[in-house]
């Protein structure tokens, strides 16, 4: 069978580079090795852990926050088991709209391990062991990627566990050591700490969040402190051990100390590597760099003129969202369109409770790049709706050009900034000013006011509310 566009994986990146190619004219098949669509974020990533950390906030807030709005209520239980069976049918009934959508879209899928036979033939290796081979003008590499480890670390899936196995533990932790402090150590962490467990997080780094903005990072830990989570940053992990149902991690401090950190489960959480075993790339003569990502121009074209790749697999961000913009984009330019991405317009986002967002530069790029810069900054407990619902953690914070007064960068911690921060996104990819955003008329009481006035800090120095 001939295609106009084979796509292999259909994560966020393939099934949307799928949708638009196909609706764009073409004839498009996607190979999914899974029995269900949806890749890593709708399977065991975005979707999955969003659910756990929605039902473990609504039990948070019974247990802590329910009497201060005058609910009672008996003592709060919970059952994890129908907590799990949630998430397992949030998870069903979004990999079940994906395959709704490659029928609508009359889009071939394949089960099976795709494979390269040359740059323009893939095999796909069947569960059953068969085989076929189909053959595509075009090709978009879309797989995704796996967890990372360290070299001396044994993930046995059992008691060291990688977010995947986080996602449907049998039962909620005693005590979860945490390796890495970055948003998946973070956001599992605080599912399991909203249940009751103990948690550790040990980050290399002199902070959490190492790439998003240091006062970003700084609230953040007050925050996860405050909530009772253990942050141990700048340690260096250097082993991991089990015994029988304990888990021992040794690491180095600052200072050069040992330190020993006990718990019943570690999550290996220190990030994640481009996924491309079993695809015989060197088949097509596709190139990949030292780290094991595909190689892409501007274009996303690989060095094989007729294959692309997209999402994880490649430079940039492991994000859902930055995936599948690649994937809108690439089905644009095969059909002769002219798309853009601006990668510094791609949101980053936490979902820990108060979220965490940002877009554009952080406040340390702007001075390493020696950009003159200014900033204004709004607390979220100064806003009346903040002090209604009780979330009066965070701020939001404007970075703008001091001589143009463009924004460069927006960096907030508080209740829904994971919405909120497209505001800023919408407003920088038309290069809004401070003062642009200052004077748009917010609706009042909203979280949305606290980006008005940081913007007004930012261009006059002068917030209305602070």
């Amino acid at each position: 069978m001939k295609y106009d566009l084979i796509v292999i994986g259909s994560g966020p990146g393939g099934y949307i580079a799928a949708i638009r190619a196909a609706q764009l004219g073409s004839k498009v098949a996607i190979i999914e090795k899974y029995s269900t669509l949806g890749g890593t974020c709708l399977n065991v990533g975005c979707i999955p852990s969003k659910a756990l950390l929605d039902s473990s906030h609504h039990y948070y807030d019974a247990v802590n926050h329910f009497e201060e709005h005058g609910i009672s209520v008996e003592k709060p239980s919970f059952d994890f088991g129908k907590m799990v069976a949630r998430k397992a049918n949030v998870v069903e009934t979004t990999t079940g709209g994906i395959k709704y959508l490659m029928d609508k879209n009359n889009i071939e899928v394949y089960e099976g391990l795709g494979s390269f036979e040359d740059a323009t033939h893939v095999k796909i290796t069947k569960n059953d062991g068969t085989e076929e081979v189909i053959e595509g003008t075009n090709i978009i590499i879309a797989t995704g990627s796996k967890p990372s480890s360290l070299p001396f670390i044994t993930i046995d899936k059992e008691r060291v566990i990688t977010s995947t196995e986080a996602l449907k533990l049998p039962e909620v932790p005693k005590h979860l050591l945490v390796i890495g402090g970055g948003v998946i150590g973070l956001e599992l962490g605080s599912v399991y700490k909203r249940l009751g467990a103990d948690v550790t997080v040990i980050e290399y780094a002199p902070t959490i969040t190492p790439t998003m903005d240091k006062d970003v990072s700084k609230e953040l830990t007050k925050v996860l402190k405050k909530q009772g989570m253990k942050i141990n940053a700048s340690h260096g992990v250097t082993s991991v051990e089990r015994n029988g149902d304990e888990v021992v991690v040794k690491a180095t401090n600052k200072k050069g100390e040992e330190v020993t950190f006990t718990g019943d489960y570690c999550l290996v959480s220190v990030g994640r590597r481009p996924y491309t075993e079993g695809l015989a790339l060197e088949k097509a003569g596709v190139k990949v760099t030292e780290r094991g990502m595909v190689e892409v121009n501007d274009h996303l074209q690989t060095n094989v003129s007729n294959i692309y790749a997209i999402g994880d697999v490649v430079r940039g961000a492991m994000l859902a969202h930055k995936a599948e913009e690649e994937g809108v984009v690439v089905a644009e330019y095969l059909a002769g369109q002219k798309p853009h991405i601006d990668y510094n317009l791609i949101p980053g986002i936490v979902y820990t409770w108060p979220e965490v967002a940002a877009v554009g530069k952080t406040e340390q790029e702007l001075k390493d790049a020696g950009v003159d810069y200014k900033s204004g900054k709004f607390s979220m407990r100064a806003l009346g709706r903040s002090r209604a619902s009780g979330d009066l953690d965070g701020f939001v914070k404007v970075l703008a050009d001091k001589n143009t007064d463009e924004i460069l960068g927006v960096h907030m911690v508080g209740a829904r900034v994971a919405d909120l921060i497209m505001e800023a996104a919408v407003a920088m990819e038309y290069r809004a000013s401070a003062e642009d955003l200052a004077r748009i008329c917010h609706g009042h009481p909203t979280y949305s006011e606290a980006v008005k006035e940081a913007a007004k800090a930012a261009w006059d120095g002068k917030p209305l509310n602070a």
